[in-house]
């Protein structure tokens, strides 16, 4: 059975930065396509990032340049490191592996001041 546990969100200030963390098990983790999403208060849950099992990333276009998806194979982990916050990137963020659409329980980021 694939499971996904988050963690490292919290509260941070506009122009602050917090790590997302997202460890796999139940999986050949290193043979996977992982994702994030979020999903704003009252709003559907949107893509933000994609990284293959090679390790090459896309992004939200709202993201690119701020966000940077990273895999670790040796620790089973998938990681978001999110810089330069803005207040619309509140939300609960969720990680995915694509091929079982196995999603963890999510963790909450707020942006404010």
């Amino acid at each position: 059975q694939v499971q996904l546990v988050e963690s490292g969100g919290g509260l941070v200030q506009p122009g602050g930065s917090l790590r997302l963390s997202c460890v796999v098990s139940g999986t050949i983790f290193s043979d996977q396509v992982l994702g994030w999403y979020r999903q704003a208060p009252g709003k559907q849950r949107d893509w933000v990032a994609t990284i293959s099992w090679s390790g090459s990333p896309i992004y939200l276009d709202a993201v690119r340049g701020r966000f940077t998806i990273s895999r670790d194979n040796a620790k089973n982990t998938l990681y978001l490191q999110m810089n330069s916050l803005k207040p619309e990137d509140t939300a609960i963020y969720y990680c995915r592996v694509f091929k079982s659409d196995t999603w963890g329980q999510g963790t909450q980021v707020t942006v404010s001041a």
